[in-house]
């Protein structure tokens, strides 16, 4: 099968063949039609996460997918051959930049009737990181949460899904932008171009930050006394380690690492998190079920081929997307 493969630290991706993942008795083989192209998966290439999990050499890259199970291992039950399917990829076992991959029976679900293969593609990753993000916060119906940049990817899933939890959501982001996030769900809409969201916002319930360290300070201002923050880009802590099981070394790491972010939510009594999101079939079986009662579209910014994988995470980079870059796999 062809997959795009990272031979070492910052090289471009090159298109191999392999053989066809073989699969263990909790497994299924997944054949990819879409696979979901992320910042995560830049940050693997230049090796940002390595500390928290530690790739090797060659390494098919690719976290999220939707496909059809063309096999199921003997432990399986809930799926068949032919299923349509999506996931985030286990931490350990990534790899959906590929014709096929295998993958536990615990990480996937199956994909909303109304939903392409193309849409399904945009889910799993973003969508979970916004359900985990909202269950580390203990969010309430009826509080508010600020969403920064909630213009692009992550924002196109966490907002409807917030939306379906009966938050008041705010976020930030380009002019050009209002409608659509509206759309979807927004109760303020804030132009960081001619606002600054600081100086407006105050004793918000949740923040979810998606700018890291740049932006922390000013997030922490804006929350209440006793409120959360979820981190997607800042610095991991000692209570992520915790979370995660991580080593002792890794704990005290950690706990230097993210000791500044720590102090700031210390001086109100708030809570910081640091999310790296984990692969979770349950999760997305409740992400299925918000999807189907309120038929929500998924945003697809741009479609490329197999061939063009380095393009795809060039542009995805650069960040300014409207919603998800895809890879397109399958026919």
């Amino acid at each position: 099968m062809k997959a795009a493969i990272l031979n070492k630290k910052n090289s471009p991706l090159e298109i191999t063949e392999i053989p066809i993942p073989e699969i263990g008795a909790d497994e299924v083989l997944v054949k990819i039609m879409y696979a979901g192209v992320n910042p995560l998966d830049n940050m693997i290439v230049r090796e940002e996460v390595k500390l928290i999990t530690p790739y090797k050499y060659p390494l098919v890259m690719g976290n999220e997918f939707s496909g059809v199970v063309e096999k199921v291992g003997s432990n399986v039950s809930g799926f068949s051959e032919g299923d349509r399917v999506f996931a985030r990829m286990p931490l350990d076992k990534i790899g959906t930049f590929a014709e096929y991959a295998a993958i536990s029976r615990d990480a996937i679900s199956k994909v909303p009737d109304y939903l392409s293969f193309e849409e399904a593609a945009c889910v799993p990753l973003t969508a979970l990181t916004a359900v985990q993000s909202f269950e580390l916060m203990d969010v309430k119906e009826g509080e508010s949460i600020f969403i920064s940049g909630g213009t692009g990817s992550l924002g196109a899933m966490a907002i409807p899904i917030a939306k379906s939890l009966g938050l008041h959501i705010i976020t930030s982001g380009s002019e050009r932008n209002r409608q659509r996030v509206m759309d979807r769900g927004v109760s303020e809409f804030i132009d960081y171009k001619t606002q600054d969201y600081s100086e407006i916002l105050s004793d918000v319930d949740y923040v979810l930050d998606t700018l890291g360290e740049s932006e922390l300070e000013k997030e922490f201002k804006i929350l209440k006394p006793g409120g959360s923050l979820v981190s997607l880009r800042g610095l991991p802590n000692h209570e992520f380690a915790k979370r995660m099981g991580l080593s002792s070394v890794k704990k005290l790491l950690f706990k230097f690492a993210g000791l500044k972010f720590d102090k700031m939510a210390a001086k109100k009594n708030q809570k910081y998190y640091f999310l790296f999101v984990e692969s979770n079939g349950k999760q997305l079986e409740k992400v299925s079920r918000i999807f189907e009662e309120k038929k929500i579209k998924p945003s697809v910014d741009t479609v490329f081929e197999l061939s063009d994988v380095n393009k795809a995470l060039d542009k995805v980079d650069k960040g300014g997307s409207k919603g998800k870059t895809l890879i397109k796999i399958g026919e």
